[in-house]
């Protein structure tokens, strides 16, 4: 395995002077190293994969200096724009490094979600132009691996990506001081929105710890599946999902579970919502400041005044809660008054560690909410 530090040091030496992305559970332990030692203008999180490409394109224009831009595979969709379009060197060239993880490596057992983007990572690189090499998993080769990365990235002045197989980095825990103080976990507060959903309110859950913890909660409280969508990949689409759904079926109240990174990641969203201004919409926004799911590396949503956003972007109501007492005295008046309405719900980090996945297949749950919605 890789030491993180190791190879971010070798990275360094290498000149590698900007690290932009979107953390990836592959990637969790290289991206905690980097949260805890880069300068914060030398590292940025960012909303999407796509502005990460944007960021490190803008550094080199200014300095000449090499980026890299991490993410997990999935989020190569995001790229493919401002990597064709932007740094290919038929249009402006910009080197880069690109990090992927490899999430879905066939003949390796992965969630649904990742099995397609797993077979066609290596395809859809090839596709857009981007040359790639397997990052090894010994030092010695790792270093070979990174200075022919560069220099055919400098040498084509194009983009060159690091594919990362699972089991690469060795551990490393993020020591970033957490700045998170609320009390109340999201799973709780899943449960009392779901206690206090109104009667025949379908559910659209976004992807990773949510959709799991909604699962879970139907199973404990002995509740049928068939009302809830889980939208376990394609981070930042469950508000849209809930759009369809809500402007489908006006009769019928669509409550989207969202994340704070997840709201982040494609916020122009919230326009679309609030100037089609559905009036059985109810977004509730489950914020912890966290990619809670790849590792916790901070989102800045707990800087964002996401109900102020909301209102500016068309929603008649927008409030927040931020601990047991205040979600029970919010949720009443939320669900009895027009949307759209956003809620948002301040939460502290983590998870059981007990938590499972969903017991039915994507296939399954996606047969039950249709039939639910059409009934």
């Amino acid at each position: 395995m890789l030491s993180p530090k190791d190879f971010f040091d070798a990275l360094r030496s290498s000149n590698v002077a900007l690290f932009a992305g979107v953390p990836d559970s592959l990637l969790k332990d290289f991206c905690a190293f980097v949260t805890d030692n880069a300068p914060r203008e030398r590292h940025v999180i960012t909303a999407n994969e796509g502005s990460a490409v944007a960021l490190v394109m803008g550094h080199y224009l200014a300095t000449g200096e090499l980026g890299m831009v991490y993410m997990q595979n999935s989020g190569l969709g995001n790229t493919v724009n401002p990597l064709t379009s932007l740094a290919d060197p038929a249009v402006y060239g910009i080197p880069m490094l690109l990090m992927v993880g490899w999430r879905g490596r066939p003949d390796e057992h992965d969630e649904p979600q990742h099995v397609q983007m797993g077979r066609v990572t290596l395809a859809t690189l090839h596709a857009i132009g981007i040359k790639t090499t397997i990052l090894p998993d010994s030092m010695e080769e790792a270093k070979v691996a990174l200075e022919l990365a560069i220099a055919d990235a400098k040498g084509r002045s194009a983009p060159h990506a690091l594919v990362v197989k699972k089991g690469t980095f060795d551990g490393y825990k993020l020591q970033a001081k957490d700045t998170n103080s609320y009390s109340l976990t999201r799973e709780a507060a899943i449960e009392q929105i779901v206690a206090a959903l109104p009667a025949d309110a379908c559910v659209v859950a976004t992807t990773g710890m949510p959709s799991r913890e909604l699962f879970e909660i139907r199973e404990r409280r002995k509740e049928a599946h068939g009302s809830d969508f889980l939208t376990v990949g394609g981070m930042g689409h469950a508000s849209q999902i809930a759009l369809g759904v809500a402007l489908a079926r006006p009769n019928r109240k669509v409550i989207c579970l969202d994340g704070d990174g997840a709201v982040l990641m494609h916020m122009g969203g919230l326009t679309t919502i609030g100037q089609l201004a559905p009036k059985n919409y109810y977004h509730v926004v489950l914020n912890n400041g966290a990619h809670d799911s790849v590792g916790g590396q901070p989102t800045v949503a707990f800087e964002v005044d996401l109900p102020a956003v909301a209102r500016a972007s068309g929603y008649p109501a927008a409030s927040a809660a931020t601990d047991e007492a205040s979600l029970a005295a919010a949720l009443p008046g939320f669900f009895a008054g027009e949307g759209p309405s956003l809620l948002e719900v301040r939460v502290k980090k983590g998870a059981r560690k007990d938590l499972g996945r969903p017991t039915q297949s994507p296939a399954d749950l996606t047969r039950d909410f249709s039939a639910f919605l059409q009934k």
